[in-house]
């Protein structure tokens, strides 16, 4: 995976760097307070953005950058509307963290991803194909940082909102209780479903109607 070591870093100094970037929003008619400060990282990996009063079991969505699905609202994967939905969570609970990694196109890069996504029209192949056809892997993110974060903040319980194991399993590796609250939503696109589909094949939850939607939770 090749992640940097995290840095030594206090609970005390993690929170005051939070503390010196305190400052309201507004979102959907609301109003809440975020904190924001770098992962402590060697490397400047994401950022950890902590909404209203932070505690153990807490609301927690660890989430890698995707320009087409936030920024753009391209309807061809479901990066944008599990981010909203984790957002819309952490709003009702009045609290909750985001650590945002720069990861994206799977941790290669956007032309990366660009170019992935050319491969696969061409060859009716799925991302994941496309991606070792470029000589990559499938994917090299590392959720390790992410999850010394939240040791570094103080929390041993979190509430993890994601549908990818290799994030609860990060988490329960740095030795934090993670429960799993599953992240739902509907394909918008035919390239979206197809998209579910191939990380449902490589592992991910894909959450139905029809619980039990993983077995080991």
């Amino acid at each position: 995976m090749g992640s940097r070591p995290a840095k030594d870093v206090s609970r005390q100094a993690i929170w005051a760097s939070l503390d010196h970037a305190s400052h309201w929003i507004s979102r959907k008619g609301q109003e809440l307070r975020v904190r924001v400060t770098d992962l402590p990282t060697d490397a400047e990996t994401g950022h950890i953005l902590a909404f209203g009063s932070i505690d153990d079991d807490c609301l927690v969505r660890i989430h890698s950058q995707c320009l087409y699905g936030e920024s753009l609202s391209f309807q061809d994967c479901d990066c944008g509307p599990q981010l909203e939905r984790s957002l819309d969570l952490i709003q009702a609970a009045g609290s909750g963290i985001l650590v945002y990694l720069e990861q994206e196109g799977r941790g290669y890069g956007l032309l990366a991803k660009a170019r992935g996504y050319e491969i696969s029209e061409r060859n009716r192949l799925d991302t994941y194909d496309s991606y070792r056809t470029l000589g990559y892997s499938e994917d090299k993110r590392d959720y390790t940082h992410a999850a010394q974060a939240l040791v570094a903040l103080g929390l041993t319980r979190v509430r993890l909102m994601t549908n990818n194991p290799h994030k609860l399993q990060a988490v329960r590796d740095a030795e934090i209780h993670a429960t799993v609250i599953p992240l739902r939503t509907a394909p918008r696109t035919r390239r979206e479903a197809d998209y579910q589909q191939a990380k449902r094949r490589h592992g991910h939850w894909i959450p139905t109607a029809d619980p039990p939607w993983s077995p080991d939770l």
